[in-house]
Order: C-alpha cells, then structure tokens, then sequence
C-alpha cells in the first residue's frame, strides 16, 4: 500500500513537473483555445507590458483576439472585436476579426490572374453588388488554419509560421509565411511579416483587426476621429474591384487628410460611398521611405488614440458597414452596424490582374515583408 502510494505521489510529481517545465519555457501564459474539427488544440497567448496592456493572441490564423488599453482615466478595456473561442473563428459567419488573412488579403476580380503566362483560378468567395470575386485568401485562408507558434519572453513577442502548400487555395508555389507579434514597452504592439516562397506566386498578407476605442462593444464607431496620410483612393466597380484609377480625395467625402468623425459624411451622395455601403475602400499613403505614419483613430469619449504606421503603399479602411447583429461575438455580443472599422495595411486590391499598381509577385529567393505597427494613447 505504501509502495502504491509512493508511486501515485511520484507520477503525480512528474506529471506536474512536466506541466511547470513546459509552462517555464516561457513567462508568457498560455492556455487552451478550442479545439480544430481533426481534434487539434488551438492556444492563446497574452502578451503583457509595464503599462498593463494586455494582447491575447491565438495559433489559430495567428489572430488577434483581444487588445486592452486604458483610456484618459486609465481604465482598461478590450477594444477590438473577436470571439471567445476557436469555435467562433471557424465559423462561417466570421468577417475576418483580428486575423492574418492571406495568402491575398483583399480582392481579386473574378477570382483570376496570370502569372508568367499560365492562368490560375481561386475560389470566388465574396459577392459584392452580386460580383464574384476572390477575398482574403478563398475558402480556407491563412486566418482558418493552425500556425505552429513559440512565445519569446526576451522580446515580449510571439513568433507564428504557417507553410502553405503549392496549389493550396489554387495558389502556386510552397510559401513559407512568418508573422512576428511584439508588444514594447512604447504601448505599440508590432505585427511583421516576412515570406519566402520555392516558385513564384502573388501574395498580399494582411492584419485585419477591427476596432472600437470606446471599449464598449456595438457603440458607433462614426464619432471616432479618422486621419489618413493619403491624398488619392481606388474608385471602385460596383463589385469593389478597383478600376485602376488612382483619385484625389480633394473636396470629397473620401478626405481624411484632416481628422474628421467617420460619420460626418459616410451617407452623403457619393458613388464611392454608394458602391460600397460606406467606406470601404483603398486609400494611397503619400510615398515616404520605411515605416511611416499611416493613420490615426481617436474616440473623443474615452481619449483613446491608435496610431497606425506600416511599410505598405495603401490602406483598406472599412467601416463596418456589413456587420447586422447577426454576429455573436465575445461575451455573446451581436455586433452591430457600424460598430467597428477595420483599417487594413496593405498592397492595392486586384494588383496581381493590374499591372500599373505595385507588383504583388513574389519570386524564389525574394523576401515578402510587412510590418505595421499600433501604437495605444490615450489624450
């Protein structure tokens, strides 16, 4: 008997030896997300600064599934849309909250390009205005599967890799992708992506959180302040593929250069605005060398301030405007109407059928490369 319990209290011992060395590998907490229909675990890691913002951010389309930060008064609050389980993320209904979304985030017209003389054909998954086209990725994008991650307590970071296959979502070549989260002590939370691919193919990677300063879910977002560094935005079909124009935002409702509420001019009689229910659009960052000043967005209730810089020549700035309650979120939340905007660093929408925008190709022995970076204050 006594044997026995020696041996129970012994097992007992190592298994939770084993659980205290995995978990010490890393001061980084790390915890259970949900599970994958093949049964897989998906984890979710938070990453924590001196200020006590806090990111969690999961495995599972290297997403980001909440961003707390305090307003003027200190108080924190979660100000980004998700759910509350991998489930959700899986789900049909997701638009896409907080994740990587690739290989080609935004649209391609009628879900074709060329590529080096041969043709290629992805899923058509989006209708706008009743238009196929292709959007973030196909069916199975980067934001649907299952990153291999390691958590770096040196760096407060989170480092993600995903290898799609060649032909994966009708995708050439073998791409190697690499996402890098780090949250400083500056209150910026990085996202970096680099990509390396054995044939060459088209990509387009993209963060795609979306966000409520307020911190109080399905309050509007058209009292938030917009400034974009852009002086040109992609007109659009009906079915919001850009027509290859590049036109100024002077004297129009597409004018952020000054902050502006979202909602100040979201309903005026525009066919920009008419075309795409609201604001969602590409706009043009004015040409600067490295990471620079892309945007900023302020909630004059709470004081909160995200800054936005990013290496990539546009920016897609969604308004919400197909969120319908339908969705239940963190908490159970139906996200409403309007309630939150997405605010896309990226290359031009439709570039790889487009050959006067930047090239979308990525070719064997290149390096893709994206970096934006949020940076939280509160005034």
């Amino acid at each position: 008997m006594k044997t026995a319990t020696l041996m129970t209290l012994m097992a007992t011992a190592c298994l939770a030896a084993g659980k205290d060395s995995a978990s010490a590998t890393s001061k980084i907490p790390v915890e259970t997300f949900g599970k994958l229909p093949d049964g897989r675990e998906a984890k979710i890691f938070t990453l924590t600064n001196k200020n006590g913002l806090r990111a969690k951010i999961t495995d599972l389309g290297a997403t980001i599934v909440s961003m707390e930060v305090p307003d003027k008064a200190g108080k924190n609050a979660d100000v980004t849309y998700g759910f509350d389980s991998a489930e959700g993320y899986l789900s049909k209904g997701n638009p896409y909250f907080g994740a990587t979304v690739g290989r080609f985030g935004n649209r391609i017209k009628d879900g074709k390009f060329s590529l080096n003389g041969k043709d290629y054909t992805l899923a058509t998954n989006n209708e706008p205005g009743g238009i196929p086209c292709h959007l973030h990725g196909g069916n199975v994008g980067f934001n649907k599967v299952l990153w291999t991650a390691k958590a770096d307590d040196a760096s407060n970071s989170l480092d993600l890799t995903y290898v799609s296959k060649d032909g994966e979502e009708g995708y050439p070549g073998t791409l190697t992708t690499k996402v890098k989260y780090t949250l400083t002590e500056a209150n910026e939370l990085k996202w970096e992506v680099t990509a390396t691919t054995d044939a060459p193919t088209v990509l387009n990677i993209v963060q795609h959180a979306y966000w409520n300063l307020s911190g109080v879910p399905n309050e509007t977002i058209n009292d938030h302040i917009l400034t974009l560094d852009a002086d040109k935005y992609l007109p659009t079909d009906k079915g919001l593929i850009p027509t290859g124009k590049l036109d100024s935002v002077t004297g129009t409702p597409m004018d952020f250069t000054k902050p502006t509420p979202i909602g100040e001019r979201v309903g005026a009689e525009f066919e920009a605005l008419k075309l795409g229910g609201g604001y969602d659009h590409a706009w043009i960052l004015t040409k600067k060398e490295g990471i620079r000043h892309a945007a900023t967005l302020k909630d004059p209730k709470s004081g909160r301030r995200l800054d936005i810089s990013t290496d990539k020549p546009a920016i897609q700035f969604y308004g919400g405007n197909f969120l319908d309650g339908t969705v239940a979120g963190k908490g159970g939340v139906k996200y409403a109407y309007r309630t939150a905007c997405a605010l896309e660093t990226e290359n031009f929408p439709d570039a790889p059928n487009q050959p006067s925008f930047p090239t979308a190709v990525l070719k064997p022995g290149e390096t893709y490369k994206h970096t934006m970076v949020l940076k939280f204050s509160a005034e």
